[in-house]
């Protein structure tokens, strides 16, 4: 539904964009038809003033008036270039010629007219068959976008209690400024690019000038997105809202922040941190939501944040636990977790959890499989990661299956041929685009969950995406800047006459 919704959504508003600007065109095709009204009356004006003079007489007032109208008002075509050499002949006195000129100028003016009519009238015809299809698709995009909301009234109506309230206009606000910020992002990564891919084509001084422009703008992009972006980031309950898919709620300790957000380093600049990247792949399953830090003065991106009392948590745990489509909980030494374990344990199907489980924690494996019928493995796992190790789901007599993280986990590829092309695929992708470990844990969440049968597609790619999400945005905003600009500056040569 989600996928309807946005492909209906897509489809009216670049047909109601195209519409638009045929509207205007339909508008300026009237117009001139309009303006050209009194051509009739005007030609036989124009010709009747020439029917008098001799060869060599100074041309009538009538003349110059006649040729002003036409113009001001013809199209361009046949009429006004018959009325315009006509002028010219009788301003050289050839008055004879200026006739010969206009001999055929009231035939003309009723193929002229008859052609404005045409235009017109196709215009009208093309901007209603472009306006009608985006009124059709916008019923169905509203419907669906009711139902979606509908879909996740039960959870936004939990997490609404513990979203604190903050004035209707600063979200607003920061998406502005935000959108400053991508623009400056773009446009600064742009031009540093273009003097370093081009800048042998330019003069030294108008490469290092573009250089430093760029350089100046990336780092006042960053600046600014780093001040906007933690105030114009939506709250768990509008991420729920937005979405209409059941959550996946994202639990862990508070003292893993610090570790999720983190920027990876890559070959392209990012701001984005391992949570965010978490997300995005999760985004595949559903919209992620998690406890905020009481007391913290910003959220941290990533999860969508929504803030428990300190001394009445567990129940709003419990509910969600049983709201939420999946149960994704970082093993960490706080009892808080282990409780949560438990509880999931006891109240959901072993399918709806997933363990993350750190590389650096002494003790987690002994205290997971104390809770878990055969033992899950967790201590022999080795990993230079200590954000994430391994990923562990469950079957549903509560047996965990474990998969280690790493650059090759989640693939299964059966001979040679499919392991070679396999492995210059790899080798191509980590050429091209910025790997980080969390691509890889993305990858081992996939494979992981496709054996309990949770559907999650391309999430290596999400977490991927999501670290050039800022350019992506920046893009988007910048192309969508221009396509409103062209529109307005049309619509303000059109009403301006």
């Amino acid at each position: 539904m989600r996928a309807w919704a946005r492909l209906f959504t897509v489809g009216a508003v670049v047909a109601g964009y195209v519409a638009l600007h045929l509207a205007l065109g339909a508008g300026a095709a009237l117009r001139a038809q309009d303006r050209f009204r009194d051509a009739p009356a005007r030609a036989a004006a124009f010709t009747a003033a020439l029917k008098h003079p001799a060869d060599g007489a100074a041309p009538p007032a009538g003349i110059r008036t006649g040729t002003a109208w036409f113009r001001e008002h013809a199209p361009d075509g046949r009429t006004r270039s018959m009325v315009v050499a006509a002028a010219d002949a009788a301003g050289a006195g050839r008055i004879s010629v200026a006739r010969a000129r206009v001999s055929g100028l009231a035939a003309e003016v009723r193929r002229e007219e008859a052609g404005l009519a045409r235009d017109a009238a196709a215009s009208r015809t093309v901007t209603l068959c472009w306006a009608m299809p985006a009124g059709v698709l916008l019923v169905p995009a509203l419907w669906l976008r009711r139902r979606r909301r509908a879909g996740a009234a039960e959870v936004v109506a939990v997490v609404s209690r513990f979203v604190p309230r903050q004035p209707w206009w600063r979200r607003p606000v920061y998406l502005v400024a935000d959108g400053f910020g991508y623009v400056l992002f773009v446009v600064g990564a742009l031009a540093a690019q273009m003097s370093q891919q081009q800048g042998y084509k330019m003069p030294l001084t108008a490469q290092v000038l573009l250089l430093a422009g760029g350089l100046a703008a990336l780092g006042a992009g960053v600046l600014v997105l780093r001040h906007t972006r933690p105030r114009a980031v939506r709250g768990a309950a509008q991420a729920l809202r937005a979405d209409g898919r059941r959550p996946v709620l994202y639990l862990r300790s508070f003292a893993d922040d610090a570790a999720a957000a983190e920027v990876d380093d890559g070959p392209f600049v990012t701001l984005h941190s391992r949570e965010e990247q978490l997300a995005g792949a999760l985004g595949a399953v559903g919209p992620v939501i998690t406890v905020g830090r009481p007391g913290e003065p910003l959220p941290h991106l990533g999860a969508a944040r929504f803030y428990l009392p300190l001394d009445d948590w567990q129940p709003a745990i419990l509910r969600l636990m049983e709201l939420s489509h999946l149960i994704v909980l970082r093993l960490g030494t706080g009892d808080g977790l282990w409780w949560e374990v438990e509880q999931a344990r006891a109240t959901q199907p072993a399918r709806k959890l997933v363990l993350l489980a750190s590389g650096r924690q002494p003790g987690t494996a002994a205290r997971l499989d104390a809770q878990l019928p055969v033992p899950s493995g967790l201590d022999a796992v080795v990993s230079d990661d200590p954000w994430t190790a391994a990923v562990v789901v469950f079957d549903p007599s509560w047996a965990p299956r474990l998969y280690p993280v790493g650059s090759s986990a989640g693939a299964r590829h059966r001979g040679p041929l499919t392991r070679q092309l396999a492995r210059v695929g790899r080798l191509y992708r980590t050429a091209m685009l910025p790997l980080t470990p969390t691509h890889h844990l993305a990858r081992t969440l996939q494979a992981a969950l496709a054996t309990v049968d949770v559907p999650a597609r391309r999430m290596a790619w999400r977490a991927t995406f999501a670290t050039q999400a800022s350019l992506w945005r920046g893009f988007a905003l910048v192309t969508t800047l221009g396509l409103l600009a062209w529109l307005g500056y049309r619509a303000l040569r059109f009403f301006g006459g």
